[in-house]
């Protein structure tokens, strides 16, 4: 019975989270219980809470992790000033005049929106509160569009710079250097959350051409899904390239010198971040958006989400140090080892369990959670640390997508009128979870994709 505490622990811990508590205390508490029981039987050494404080402080004092809050703040504030709604409608402005014009705009705004807010529900609600109405009023078949968002919107997911890969660079760092450790080098090579950046932007670009194909085949196989805009109305805009390039010069601009400073070695993701917070300051005053008022909006906003991030990391720290506590961390590597297909069978059943376990739990639960247990044995097995971490979050983004529990369409449905059903938005996601899981085995395949990028930028 003892050998499956950490499995009951794990179960344990799911269960608490979908009686609806709190994720960071749930783990926390979870991990406390089982230690306490532990303790008084005899089955657990107290010793390994005594390195809580430890980890604590290891939180407080992580340089890379201070881009969390700096990155928060600059999404949040882009959004307060309206760039997402300008750059929408310039955007169907200039593609309007096709068929599928407008969903093709809404995957463009929402790939920008990804990059500089990096937070996958923000996108998500913002685009459906944006795009949603205007497409369905211009007769675009409610599956396609809401399908369209969604996707668009879990781009937040493997767009950098994106919060998702700033955890997960942090994570798989420490995985990669306890996985050399564990094999008697001591003097481990590094991975940064720049080189994961690199890896993702090439299969990021590649997923947002997809989304664009996509759009380009409905277009022609079924044009009234996605009517164009009337060219009368179109003639009454004036002075359309000038307005488009006040839209997206800024935004566009921001994001290339935050990714550019990172890409080309200039600054740390933590001093990008810094430079990303005060160009959305910046852009904010430009528009005539920025007020105390909405400094003081931005900051609260940017100061909830940056705590529910760090209690979750702590919460999840005392988790992880309780399961291993239990010798969970060898019980999967004994079950993941022993796997037929060797380290392809332990790759297929990790990317099952995190895909499965996306439907309950969000980015930031498994990151903290799941990875470091399981990252540092895949890693043994000589697995490419950045390949391993795009894999892993594209993995994520399509269990957003995935019917009947995926993040993406619980916010969308928040958000979306009556007349658009539930049935209507699952339809519309199936064709971009196919595109995904093609752009998942072709990355799979050709690992390059998510490595070459970083191997020709830093050698």
């Amino acid at each position: 019975m003892i050998e499956y505490l950490p499995l009951l622990l794990f179960v344990g811990a799911i269960f608490i989270l979908l009686m609806g508590y709190s994720v960071a205390f749930a783990l926390a508490g979870t991990g406390l219980l089982f230690a306490g029981v532990g303790i008084l039987t005899g089955h657990f050494d107290s010793v390994f809470l005594q390195a809580v404080p430890n980890r604590i402080f290891g939180v407080m004092y992580n340089e890379v992790l201070i881009a969390v809050p700096l990155f928060v703040f600059m999404g949040v504030m882009l959004e307060k000033s309206k760039i997402a709604e300008e750059l929408l409608d310039t955007m169907a402005a200039l593609f309007g005049s096709m068929r599928g014009g407008l969903g093709i705009s809404v995957t463009l705004v929402g790939m920008l929106l990804a990059a500089s807010t990096g937070i996958v529900g923000a996108t998500v609600v913002t685009m459906g509160l944006l795009s949603l109405p205007t497409m369905l009023r211009r007769g675009y078949d409610p599956a396609v569009a809401t399908g369209t968002i969604c996707a668009s919107g879990t781009l937040g997911q493997i767009i950098p710079p994106s919060i998702v890969l700033v955890l997960l660079g942090d994570v798989i760092s420490s995985a990669y250097q306890q996985s050399q450790i564990d094999r008697g080098i001591f003097s481990p090579d590094t991975v940064t959350v720049g080189d994961l950046f690199l890896g993702a932007l090439i299969p990021g670009l590649l997923l947002v051409i997809a989304y664009i194909g996509y759009m380009v085949f409905v277009a022609i196989t079924r044009p009234k899904a996605v009517p164009a805009i009337p060219a009368e109305e179109l003639s009454q805009i004036t002075n359309l390239w000038m307005r488009a390039l006040k839209a997206l010069l800024p935004p566009v601009l921001l994001i290339g010198l935050v990714l550019g400073s990172i890409l080309g070695g200039f600054a740390t993701p933590t001093e990008a971040a810094s430079v990303g917070a005060v160009g959305s300051i910046l852009l904010a005053m430009m528009r005539r958006a920025f007020s105390l008022k909405t400094l003081h909006a931005v900051m609260r906003s940017t100061t909830q989400v940056s705590s529910m991030v760090f209690m979750i990391l702590i919460g999840a720290s005392i988790f992880s140090l309780v399961f291993r506590g239990y010798g969970g961390d060898e019980m999967v590597s004994d079950f993941l080892t022993d796997l037929p297909g060797g380290v392809v069978g332990a790759m297929a059943v990790v990317m099952l369990i995190v895909f499965l376990l996306g439907f309950f739990l969000d980015f930031i639960e498994i990151t903290f959670v799941v990875v470091p247990i399981v990252a540092p044995i895949l890693l043994s097995m000589g697995l490419d640390p950045i390949w391993l971490g795009v894999m892993l979050a594209i993995n994520l983004q399509t269990s957003f997508l995935t019917p009947p529990f995926g993040f993406a369409l619980f916010y969308l449905r928040g958000v979306a009128p009556d007349s658009v059903s539930t049935g209507q938005i699952y339809k519309g996601v199936v064709p971009f979870i196919m595109i995904q899981l093609l752009v998942l085995a072709l990355i799979a395949w050709q690992s390059g994709l998510a490595t070459w990028l970083p191997k020709f930028v830093y050698g």
